[in-house]
């Protein structure tokens, strides 16, 4: 057994973690609930452009933008994956790695040649590592996203799209459910599919009438409606990654607790151990005596 000396460092060593992890969970707490806000306010934006974007994309039957193209088969795809910057934050970034892995390896296995772009500095770390083809990346977004940001590193996978270099486009994040709950998730962005240009059911159609005409509305309409999924998605993103660091050092600091508990029975036990120690061979003097 240690001897209480090691004990008592032990524990000071524990407590000074403990304190670490129960401010980091704090920090993270205040952090979450501006991020979900922050989610929450992107929301009806994107809800928006997309009802519109669903609308003119089939209002106009004599332009068929790009992004709405099906092509008929997939000999190249690009991989837009969404994780953190910092770690600490329980199996997020394994979790949505691991999808897009299994996303990878299913679209390599259909004969496709894949490019990623990375947004964080894990998902840029796994990449590189993995020996993909990193084709763009953006890091160190920071607590609140900027979409002038992210706009280079995507444009490089629109770009590609619409030139033909690649046929599809998906983006791989995490979806914020609740505190305690993120679903990691692959969705397809290009050509953009039916579940993403839902309208809501009209007994009427729209008339519209465009300015300057109808290709050059709907690119730029189409273009804002992918940033605007993009963005959500790092918005959902870092909302799960407060949410889970809370959770995560929550548990630190609990664990931390029942180790400075074990860790003070240990100490007692020996301590105890030392004072019958002393006492038997101040008996056994006094004895021989």
């Amino acid at each position: 057994m240690p001897g209480s000396k090691e004990i008592r460092s032990k524990i000071k060593s524990v407590q000074n973690t403990r304190k670490i992890t129960k401010a980091m969970e704090m920090v993270a707490a205040s952090k979450m609930r501006r991020a979900q806000e922050r989610m929450r306010a992107a929301r009806p934006y994107a809800q928006k452009i997309r009802t519109i974007a669903a609308s003119l994309a089939t209002a106009n039957p004599e332009y068929r933008h790009p992004f709405l193209t099906q092509r008929e088969s997939v000999r190249a795809a690009g991989v837009i994956v969404v994780s953190t910057d910092k770690g600490l934050c329980g199996g997020l970034n394994t979790n949505v790695l691991r999808t897009t892995l299994q996303k990878m390896r299913a679209l390599e296995g259909g004969g496709a040649v894949l490019q990623v772009t990375a947004i964080g500095s894990k998902g840029f770390g796994f990449m590189n590592r993995m020996g993909a083809k990193v084709v763009s990346s953006v890091t160190q977004l920071g607590d609140t996203p900027h979409l002038e940001r992210l706009i280079g590193a995507v444009k490089v996978q629109l770009d590609a799209y619409a030139a033909g270099t690649i046929d599809a486009v998906y983006l791989a994040y995490t979806r914020f459910i609740n505190t305690m709950s993120q679903e990691p998730v692959i969705e397809q962005l290009l050509p953009l599919s039916s579940e993403h240009l839902q309208d809501e059911r009209r007994a009427y159609a729209w008339d519209y009438l465009y300015e300057p005409d109808a290709a050059t509305v709907l690119d730029e309409l189409l273009l804002r409606y992918i940033e605007a999924l993009v963005f959500q998605a790092v918005a959902e993103n870092m909302a799960s990654e407060q949410s889970a660091r809370m959770v995560a050092m929550k548990a630190a600091s609990d664990n931390a607790k029942k180790v400075i508990g074990d860790l003070q029975l240990s100490y007692n036990k020996a301590r105890q151990a030392a004072i019958t120690k002393e006492l038997s061979e101040i008996v056994g003097g006094a004895a021989a005596v």
